[in-house]
């Protein structure tokens, strides 16, 4: 004996419906933790450049860089990066856009359907996501850049 349930076509849609609100509430804070962890990646490859270049910094400001100069510069250089990224990540997800895939529904007997579909727009989302994720990775590592002693960057090897 199954027991059934009669219900109208607009409460049955707003129903199935509340399922995906969940789900992408849910990958909405994925996509929040990946973008904390994306700009921790850029900052810790920022931080290992100035690191590295410390003494390129200080021949910098030892011919009369300005700091603005150079926190531009590794602004810059950081946004680049992530722009590279960005645009290997769209190109990577391409192959996959019109892909979709259906998971059953053991509640109603039925099957949902997730289709992995965008478009310029969401492209353009992500590239401006990616030169955020840049600025703010990049801000940290150029401010220490700029604020090195000279004389102590320069004996840096």
């Amino acid at each position: 004996q199954f027991n059934l349930k009669v219900v109208g076509e607009q409460q049955y849609y707003e129903e199935q419906m509340t399922a995906s609100v969940a789900i992408r509430i849910v990958g909405l804070i994925i996509a929040f933790f990946l973008t904390i962890g994306a700009a921790f990646a850029a900052a810790n490859t920022m931080f290992a450049a100035v690191a590295n270049r410390a003494r390129e910094i200080g021949t910098l400001r030892a011919l009369g860089f300005q700091r603005r100069s150079i926190l531009t510069s590794f602004m810059l250089e950081s946004m680049l990066l992530c722009l590279m990224g960005g645009v290997l990540g769209c190109l990577a997800t391409l192959p996959f856009n019109g892909l979709s895939t259906g998971t059953a529904n053991w509640a109603t007997f039925s099957e949902i359907t997730f289709a992995f579909r965008f478009g310029p727009r969401v492209l353009l989302q992500g590239m401006i996501m990616v030169l955020i994720m840049g600025v703010l990775g990049g801000l940290f590592p150029a401010i220490r850049a700029v604020r090195l002693n000279i004389v102590s960057a320069l004996r840096e090897q």
